[in-house]
């Protein structure tokens, strides 16, 4: 048997746990979602402008926190290993959910919330492992696996959050502790560690472990800084949903609690399949360039479907557009991994988290003020999917960002012959639009 062949078992064992982990992660956060911000109104007097007001500036701090301790977290696994953080994170996650559960007075649930964005952070660390234990051309669709875990968690998650907090409004953080400390009990027990001691970073710096020593390490790899600059503005352009979706869906269609949380289980789902399923099919046989590009496509397409939809039905069909447009993190992330020395992943993954922090923190602030100014009366047109719009351009930009960043990088896991693929030095093809279409029509014909 192969040295490789007899690591494969240890592998899936690996990345199915990382699955878990992160499932787990997300189905504790997702369970707190419906009850955290009536939990703060009961500490705020319950003055519903006050608890929205506190909420906003929590989840604030929460992005912030995993802005600056994303490169920390992933700086500490290069130079420590995976396990010892993925293992205090998740340990520090189940104290945390214990705190707030016993919280009376809004300063220990403020403290609360800024422990879970430290301990958060560790999606970075998360990541480098994936990048540890799997093959350059099987990274796609492992991170294509961590992409479904993020959708199921979510999906599961508020779900029975609304459940647990029809019981008592305490009850979603009991269960969320349990679920993070038997992760950490699972791990304890079942994680082996995958950065080898002489792939670790001889010395911990805190120059490098920081916000702004990250992004220093993102401009040593010019093309790494660009594919990250795409990252970035994929999670800034996914806000628009987070931020306007309920208002605008109310604003255009009257739609009610029901109606949303309906559109929302069909986001999740659709996520969740094309993150499972769809990555690991067509990653092989179109590439990882293609797929991110295509992806980017689909992403431009379902925002402009959703900014411009005259009904609700045809809002409906931007739905699949934008689960398509999830094709492109895992594909990303995988470019990214190969242009980074494996004892440098960690510190890569906590900048690259960093970078989606950013957009945690001005996201909701930009759509939000995006889709106000556009239904109000100083508009220089009425334009209620305004933010919507505006999603679409960023990734527009990020089309063009990522079309140069990769344009000479060897890509790994394309079965299509060398007739049918362009050269990797070739410059960009005149007839463009037939490029985009002919591919975005093959990965659907994959479905």
């Amino acid at each position: 048997m192969s040295n490789a062949a007899s690591h494969t078992p240890v592998r899936r064992a690996a990345v199915i746990f990382v699955f878990v982990t992160v499932m787990l992660d997300m189905l504790a956060f997702g369970i707190i979602i419906p009850v955290f911000p009536h939990l703060v109104q009961q500490m705020t007097g319950g003055d519903i402008a006050n608890a929205v007001r506190w909420t906003g500036i929590m989840g604030a701090v929460f992005g912030l926190m995993q802005f600056v301790f994303s490169p920390v977290q992933g700086a500490l696994s290069d130079r420590f290993g995976r396990r010892p953080v993925i293992l205090a994170s998740n340990l520090s996650l189940g104290l945390d959910f214990i705190l707030m559960a016993l919280a009376q007075v809004l300063p220990v649930l403020f403290i609360g919330r800024m422990i879970s964005g430290i301990a958060s952070a560790s999606i970075s660390t998360a990541n480098a492992y994936i990048a540890d234990v799997t093959p350059h051309d099987k990274r796609a669709a492992a991170y294509g696996l961590l992409g479904a875990a993020f959708g199921i968690g979510f999906i599961i998650g508020p779900a029975l959050g609304g459940f647990l907090g029809g019981i008592s409004i305490r009850a979603p953080f009991w269960v969320a502790a349990g679920l993070a400390l038997a992760n950490f009990l699972y791990g304890f027990f079942v994680l082996p560690e995958s950065l080898p001691v002489e792939r670790r970073s001889r010395v911990f710096s805190l120059r490098e472990a920081n916000p702004l020593g990250a992004l220093r390490l993102l401009r040593r790899y010019p093309q790494v800084f660009a594919l990250a600059t795409v990252f970035f503005l994929v999670a800034l352009a996914q806000f628009s949903l987070n931020s306007t979706f309920v208002l605008y869906t109310d604003y255009r269609f009257q739609w009610g609690a029901h109606e949303v949380g309906y559109a929302l289980a069909l986001v999740g789902v659709c996520s969740a399949l094309v993150q499972a399923v769809l990555v690991r099919r067509v990653v092989p046989v179109f590439g990882e360039r293609r797929v991110m590009l295509a992806a980017l496509l689909f992403g431009m397409g379902g925002f402009l479907t959703l900014g411009f939809a005259t009904s609700q039905w045809l809002f409906l069909l931007g739905i699949p557009l934008l689960a398509l447009a999830g094709l492109g993190g895992p594909t990303t992330q995988s470019i990214i991994t190969r242009q980074v020395d494996p004892g440098e992943q960690g510190r890569l993954q906590g900048a690259i988290t960093s970078l989606g922090s950013v957009a945690t923190i001005i996201g909701p602030f930009v759509f939000s003020q995006t889709f106000a100014w556009f239904i109000g009366s100083r508009a220089p047109l009425h334009l209620p999917g305004a933010a919507f719009v505006l999603s679409a351009c960023l990734l527009c930009l990020g089309f063009i960002l990522g079309w140069q960043a990769t344009k000479g990088l060897a890509m790994p896991g394309s079965t299509r012959s060398p007739t049918d693929a362009a050269p990797a030095s070739r410059a960009m093809t005149p007839d463009f639009s037939y490029w985009a279409s002919t591919t975005a029509l093959a990965i659907v014909s994959e479905l």
